[in-house]
């Protein structure tokens, strides 16, 4: 249940903010905002909250957790009115709107204290001149709440909610509804059908937790019911979903990990193609080029069997595809046992977030907590392309392509980095940033190599040679295509590519 028109009008009476001033703006989510004010020893918090049901205005003494990365409105809100003094509070009508008049000081200037004194008239007049008014209305109105910082003339700066189909928006007149004189007979109506909550239960379970202060202020009671009750219902509600996501998580990665185990079972009878391969050309000369089988005695068991084959190949031919499928097979036991291994971390770390996601219990913060892992990875903002890679301390930058290539060239990396690309080869080019006073270590030097020939036409060799030097050394080719370069004092450097190598590097990509 949100605030009513007295329940406001009693909140506002002990916040007593005029003649304080805005010392901070916080937005910790989508629907709520803190706004820091401070007079001589009286700093309060003001918290606003628009969330359906919710909507309340109210001194509190807990703390605000920022939001990771800052909001549009919160840090308009900053650039307006921090530092900026309140010159009036107070609810409009009985409208639950709440108008707040602010006056932010203009530019203040140094100059050289001999001419302080000369200038004080006329900087004073300066500064009355470039002083700005703005109104900050806060309309607590369940499923409809909204702030709105305006200007001297009533037009829209900027809206905590955006609705332009309603008007809301910047630039345009906040409409409001007319102010009414009311009767006493209406407002004893008024007072009669809104009535202050007394929070009885509240209040007597606070005192008997905390004998030394019984005494609750109305702002204070209010603080409490939400944070506690309207709060634990969001806290539910937050858990809820906590759950969705980490089962959606948990079944697929139980599922590919169940997949996993599966293929590598039918890889553990790997043996057996190489023991075909060996029967093949053991009995090669069977072989009539009609047939679809080969029909055989198995000199291991005794027993007769029969081999597919293709009638039109050789024993030889025959017999290397099925050496083919054994070092496919054996080759790819290796990578399934990385890949299991690897989920099963994943799986655990997974286990591990939602069990720390379900111990907190700021539902603030376990918003922005669930904000965060509900983000997709194609919406995270890069600060340059390729991809990225950490390895001891060393960072390792990998262009796919001419695209990525050029743009790394001109904006990423610079004259101290090393740049290393295949010989003879289209590929991508790998750059290990510059770390001032040290050497590129041997070991890092083989892991971006290593990335080269990976990321090149040269990967189904398993092997190449490539060139490396500093990007200070690389002269832009004309009438080529985008991002070829022409290297100077390079070096040469062969590569066995590593299969193991290039996995682990692989699993810590950022």
């Amino acid at each position: 249940m949100s605030l009513n028109c007295n329940e406001i009008d009693l909140i506002l009476s002990e916040l007593d903010l005029a003649g304080g001033f805005v010392q901070e703006v916080v937005q910790p989510n989508f629907n709520s905002i803190a706004i820091y004010t401070y007079k001589p020893g009286l700093p309060k918090t003001v918290f606003i909250s628009l969330a359906a049901g919710e909507c309340r205005i109210c001194e509190t003494r807990r703390k605000i957790t920022k939001n990771e990365k800052p909001l549009r409105f919160n840090e308009m809100l900053k650039s307006k009115i921090k530092g900026a003094r309140i010159l009036s509070c107070s609810q409009i009508g009985k409208e639950r709107i709440i108008k707040i008049e602010l006056e932010k000081a203009g530019a203040i200037y140094v100059m050289p204290q001999a001419q302080q004194h000369a200038a004080k008239k006329a900087k004073s007049l300066q500064n009355n001149e470039e002083d700005e008014l703005f109104t900050l209305y806060i309309r607590l109105w369940s499923n409809a709440g909204n702030i709105f910082l305006c200007d001297k003339d009533g037009i829209i700066l900027d809206s905590f909610y955006r609705r332009p189909a309603k008007g809301e928006k910047t630039g345009e007149k906040l409409e409001l509804p007319e102010e009414k004189s009311l009767s006493e007979e209406e407002v004893r109506a008024l007072n009669e059908k809104f009535k202050v909550r007394e929070f009885e239960e509240l209040s007597a379970d606070y005192a008997a937790k905390n004998p030394e202060y019984p005494d609750l202020t109305f702002n204070q009671k209010v603080d409490l019911y939400y944070s506690e009750n309207a709060a634990a219902t969001s806290l539910e509600s937050l858990l809820e979903q906590a759950e969705k996501w980490y089962e959606s998580h948990r079944s697929r990665l139980a599922s590919s990990l169940e997949r996993l185990k599966e293929k590598r079972e039918s890889f553990k009878n790997a043996g057996q193609y190489k023991h075909q391969g060996d029967l093949i050309l053991a009995y090669g000369y069977q072989i009539d080029g009609k047939s679809n089988f080969l029909e055989c005695e198995d000199f291991e068991t005794g027993k007769k069997i029969s081999i597919k084959i293709d009638p039109k190949k050789s024993a030889q031919e025959n017999a290397a595809s099925y050496y083919d499928t054994y070092k496919k097979q054996t080759s790819g036991m290796e990578n399934l046992d990385f890949d299991i291994e690897s989920s099963e971390k994943e799986l655990a770390a997974l286990e591990k977030q939602y069990h720390d996601i379900v111990a907190e219990k700021n539902p603030i913060k376990l918003e922005q907590i669930l904000r965060k892992t509900q983000k997709p990875k194609q919406q995270e903002k890069k600060s340059h392309p390729g991809l990225d890679f950490l390895i001891d301390g060393w960072q390792i930058i990998v262009g796919r392509d001419a695209t990525e290539n050029d743009e790394l060239l001109r904006h990423t990396v610079k004259g101290a980095d090393m740049w290393l690309h295949v010989r003879d080869y289209h590929g991508g080019y790998v750059f290990i940033k510059n770390r001032p006073g040290k050497t590129v270590p041997l070991e890092i030097l083989l892991a971006a190599g290593n990335l080269a020939v990976y990321f090149s036409k040269a990967r189904k060799n398993g092997s190449a040679d490539l060139y490396y030097t500093q990007v200070k050394h690389l002269r832009r080719a004309k009438n080529a295509p985008k991002g070829t370069v022409l290297p100077t004092n390079e070096k040469n450097l062969f590569i066995k590519l590593d299969e193991a190598k290039i996995r682990k590097i692989l699993s810590g990509i950022e």
